[in-house]
């Protein structure tokens, strides 16, 4: 790939569904400014930074911009569960977030790696399969964007992207308490499972235990050099 690409890493804690959106739109958004404002087209992409988000959300139901199958009545359904709904406009069905699960958020300009979208997704599908490989579970691939152990979703995968510029990104099961998933179909795909990397283990695996191996695996998956945005040091390579 030639040069490595420097991705900043922001760890957002546990934060409302609603505040990550609003902060992605906001990085988006600066990065379509940047675009517009340099005249020089061939130099146009110079100016973009990518970063990398990382958190955990109180539970949520999210659905992308198809939205099969889940009307108002539905939305008010699982509001009464206890955890908040939102429309987005990230590709895919209904997921849920929650505790116990780790969110990523890279808002990435894939020009920088001369790639597709279709290659963008692969790729995080990618970082996940490492991650679980570290842990010692086979992840999977399927027809079915995502990954996989068996036929149970470990990790679900709905992005946005906008002149290259992505938004959204995936959500890794490790503790999750996975009977959330009990209320909806996740990803609409009828007939499969859930899991978690503490299900597949049989043995508690948390959000911060899963960090360290998770960004190496961005690392090695985009040929990236990791650095940390609170402390402006470099960190995992």
């Amino acid at each position: 790939m030639g040069l490595r690409r420097l991705v900043s890493v922001l760890n957002l804690g546990c934060i409302s569904y609603r505040r990550a959106w609003d902060l992605q739109q906001k990085l988006v958004r600066r990065q379509l400014d940047v675009l517009q404002s340099i005249t020089d087209k061939e130099r146009r992409h110079e100016g973009t930074q990518d970063l990398l988000l990382l958190c955990t959300h109180s539970p949520v139901y999210t659905i992308g911009i198809r939205t099969k199958g889940y009307s108002p009545d539905d939305e008010e359904r699982l509001r009464s569960l206890g955890a908040n709904f939102f429309r987005t406009e990230r590709g895919g069905l209904i997921t849920f977030h929650g505790p116990g699960q780790l969110v990523a958020y890279p808002i990435l300009d894939l020009t920088h790696y001369n790639r597709s979208v279709r290659w963008y997704v692969e790729q995080l599908e990618g970082v996940v399969i490492r991650t679980c490989d570290k842990f010692g579970i086979q992840g999977e691939r399927s027809p079915h964007t995502g990954v996989w152990v068996g036929d149970r979703k470990i990790a679900a995968i709905g992005i946005h992207c906008s002149r290259y510029i992505t938004s959204h990104g995936l959500a890794l099961n490790c503790n999750t308490d996975l009977s959330w998933f009990d209320h909806i179909v996740p990803c609409g795909i009828e007939g499969k499972g859930v899991t978690s990397l503490s299900r597949e283990l049989g043995r508690d695996v948390a959000v911060e235990d899963t960090i360290e191996p998770f960004l190496n695996s961005f690392s090695e998956q985009f040929g990236c050099i990791l650095e940390d945005a609170d402390r402006g040091r470099q960190g995992v390579a």
